[in-house]
């Protein structure tokens, strides 16, 4: 069996779990959404997809992004939740040697975006949330510290991941990216109504950094939008949107906006990656449409975690 799964904090738990579970005679294979979206990644029969979107040819599927919910039958689970982590976990209760219940709990935390000002302004002094901050999905030399994590997170507490000299080294990177970030946010976010839109294409290398800041910076936003360079595939962006954890009142489904742009996401955090040629043509349409704030839900079925 394989386990396929995107490279961010809820993925690295869903292997870490997953690869207890499951027995697992190949290294994880991480991808992006949009790579199974678009056929860009040859899922197998065996494989287990997690946090991904559906492919017919998987085995186990475990999401919980509600623009990929599905109509046909399916083995694993699918649930609108604050993680795909704490799927997988409730679907093998009974399988693991240790609690994993702190783990997950902090997953779904993160992933839901349930912080509160003072973590998001000092994450180094929550080590779930500074150590879910060192996975940068966009890092192509990135794998051997994921594969480092799904293996420690496994074997050890916290404290003693936190003290590992791996992670130590990327915790340092991490904080020092995130000042460079919060630098780049003051310079590059404009406030349109009730959105920041950070415009990040003249910083082509731009450090990734604490996702969540935007909303401590720009306290009167409802809603961000950031457009940056894809690393991952010259000649396109990448475009996310969340709703602010702090000032709520967007009433825009983020993740039913992007669909209709080649991604999608939860109601409250989503993203979307398209050719720069399209720019001019996207990106007036995406922001214009959180600035009516008008709500696109066609009833209301469609809900889910607030993340960011």
């Amino acid at each position: 069996m394989r386990i396929v799964t995107r490279p961010d904090f809820d993925g690295i738990v869903c292997a870490a779990l997953l690869s207890e579970a499951e027995t697992i005679d190949v290294p994880v294979k991480w991808v992006q959404p949009s790579h199974v979206q678009q056929g860009r990644v040859e899922i197998r029969s065996g494989d287990i997809l997690a946090n991904l979107p559906f492919h017919p040819a998987c085995s186990l599927w475990f999401d919980h992004h509600l623009t990929n919910r599905i109509q046909r039958p399916f083995k694993g689970c699918f649930e609108i939740a604050p993680s795909a982590a704490g799927i997988v976990y409730r679907y093998y209760r009974g399988r693991f040697t240790r609690s994993y219940d702190e783990l997950v709990a902090w997953a779904d935390r993160i992933d839901a975006a349930r912080l509160s000002m003072q973590q998001v302004r000092a994450p180094e002094k929550y080590p779930y949330l500074l150590l879910s901050m060192t996975v940068n999905g966009s890092d192509p030399q990135g794998e051997p510290y994921w594969n480092h994590l799904v293996d420690r997170l496994r074997q050890a507490s916290i404290g003693s991941v936190m003290q590992d000299e791996k992670v130590r080294r990327h915790c340092r990177r991490t904080l020092a990216d995130n000042r460079a970030f919060e630098k780049l946010l003051r310079t590059h976010t404009r406030v349109e109504d009730h959105v920041a839109v950070t415009d990040l294409r003249s910083v082509p290398h731009a450090p990734s950094g604490n996702r969540f800041l935007v909303y401590a910076l720009f306290p009167e936003a409802h809603v961000s939008v950031k457009i940056r360079p894809d690393s991952d595939d010259p000649g396109m962006l990448a475009v996310s949107v969340g709703h602010s954890i702090f000032n709520p009142g967007c009433r825009v489904n983020a993740g039913l906006l992007l669909a209709a742009f080649g991604g999608g996401g939860h109601r409250g955090a989503a993203a979307c990656r398209f050719p720069e040629n399209l720019a001019d043509d996207y990106l007036p349409k995406i922001i214009d449409s959180l600035r009516a704030n008008l709500p696109n839900e066609p009833d209301g079925s469609l809900s889910g975690p607030p993340a960011a």
